[in-house]
């Protein structure tokens, strides 16, 4: 599958930078790609803005970072991202005036960066409304994992979509495909038939259902089609028509996914 283009703006302008989404492991064991999140950072060190740029938009997100306090403002309350970044030391406005006018307007999540370790300071930044932060310096890594923290706590970060049926894992999204922790190597035609078994896992579908939903082909007259493909999944399952585990057939009524362990 080729890789999605992602955009980086640095200094509020887009730049032509293609980002290759990398193939970086929410769960170091089903190893799939985060969902998107869109991030504004607002930060007035060129040098930081960029790398964060950069950084956060090799892991696959989409992000904006501008160097002013009252351009990241505007840029908060407009409802286009999911998440905002603040520093404190802007060079027109406070951070934290920054971020109650924000506050004032929107309920965008905000993380604010302080090169302060001081409870006191911390504390009346999460009362203002920060809802969460981190201290300079700080690595990618670590801003990221505070960023998802705040997005599953306010609800907004984005879905990944990913079945599972026993050792059978389905990433829509990304459109891969997983069996016993191994990629398994799948035709565009082979992925769109085990999705739809699998959205509709223990379920007998008729062959006219597949070819309508799979082949787009309503009238049928294709059996054999999907008795090749339905053969061509099953070994890549390690199964066959004779000792079947996961894919299940009975004549003149249809195919159904199952988990054999269920």
């Amino acid at each position: 599958m080729m890789p999605r283009n992602r955009w980086c703006r640095a200094n509020g302008r887009l730049t032509t930078r293609e980002i290759e989404r990398r193939r970086r492991p929410t769960d170091e064991v089903h190893g799939y790609r985060d969902p998107v999140s869109s991030i504004l950072i607002i930060e007035d060190d060129q040098r930081i803005r960029q790398s964060l740029s950069n950084r956060l938009a090799e892991r696959g997100h989409e992000v904006e970072a501008v160097g002013t306090a009252m351009s990241g403002v505007e840029s908060a309350v407009s409802g286009r991202f999911d998440v905002v970044v603040l520093d404190l030391g802007l060079p027109d406005l406070d951070g934290a005036e920054a971020l109650r006018m924000i506050r004032a307007i929107s309920e965008v999540p905000v993380v604010v960066a302080t090169a302060r370790d001081d409870e006191v300071e911390i504390v009346r930044l999460l009362n203002a409304g920060a809802d969460d932060y981190v201290v300079k310096p700080y690595s990618a890594e670590h801003l990221e994992a505070r960023l998802r923290a705040v997005l599953r706590r306010s609800g907004s970060e984005p879905e990944q979509r990913v079945i599972t049926v026993g050792q059978i894992v389905i990433d829509l999204d990304a459109q891969e495909a997983r069996f016993e922790d191994r990629p398994l190597d799948l035709t565009a035609r082979e992925f769109e038939l085990l999705a739809y078994l699998a959205e509709r896992s223990g379920t007998m579908v008729s062959k006219r259902q597949i070819l309508a939903e799979v082949w787009h082909q309503p009238y049928g007259g294709a059996d054999k089609t999907i008795d090749v493909h339905l053969s061509w999944l099953r070994k890549k399952l390690g199964e066959s028509a004779a000792d079947p585990k996961y894919i299940l057939t009975r004549r003149g009524v249809g195919v159904r996914l199952v988990d054999p362990d269920s």
